[in-house]
């Protein structure tokens, strides 16, 4: 299995079983590296609104997880369990996303220092992390929305 199948088996089953409203919308991870990862969330009759854009509550969900991910990837590549939270969110939207919309989180280095940070002192680390939705087919590299969450990580285990 190559390693976006098996990210994406893991994503599916963390919406299937831990936070279902992930799994409502659908998510799909369409690139994964060590500094980033893109996660693609359909618009569809469960995430558009009334305007047939993207509804912000499914925009925050593909915030979530594409800032989310990267932590519980990179934390069990490590062998390790982390608390993982969001203490704190801002939302500048942009444009209406009238077409699937791919959450980008570049901030893998960022997410690296914090886990070695807090498996170093065992306490929890907080840091801002930022989350781009983007309408690749319809607006290019143009932001739909910029999301800045502040993620807490601890190591448990």
């Amino acid at each position: 299995m190559d390693i976006l199948a098996a990210a994406n088996q893991h994503l599916h089953y963390f919406g299937e079983k831990l936070v279902p409203m992930i799994g409502y919308c659908e998510p799909e991870i369409i690139k994964l590296t060590q500094e980033s990862v893109e996660i693609k969330i359909p618009l569809n009759h469960s995430t558009k609104n009334h305007l047939n854009s993207m509804y912000f509550g499914a925009l925050a969900v593909g915030a979530d997880a594409a800032g989310g991910f990267l932590a519980i990837s990179k934390s069990e590549q490590m062998g390790k369990k982390i608390s993982l939270a969001f203490k704190a969110v801002k939302g500048e939207f942009l444009a209406r996303p009238e077409a699937d919309v791919v959450f980008v989180c570049n901030d893998g280095l960022l997410i690296d220092k914090m886990l070695a940070e807090t498996m170093e002192t065992g306490q929890r680390v907080n840091q801002p992390v930022t989350i781009t939705a983007l309408c690749p087919s319809l607006n290019g590299d143009d932001p739909m929305a910029v999301f800045e969450l502040t993620l807490s990580v601890k190591v448990v285990g």
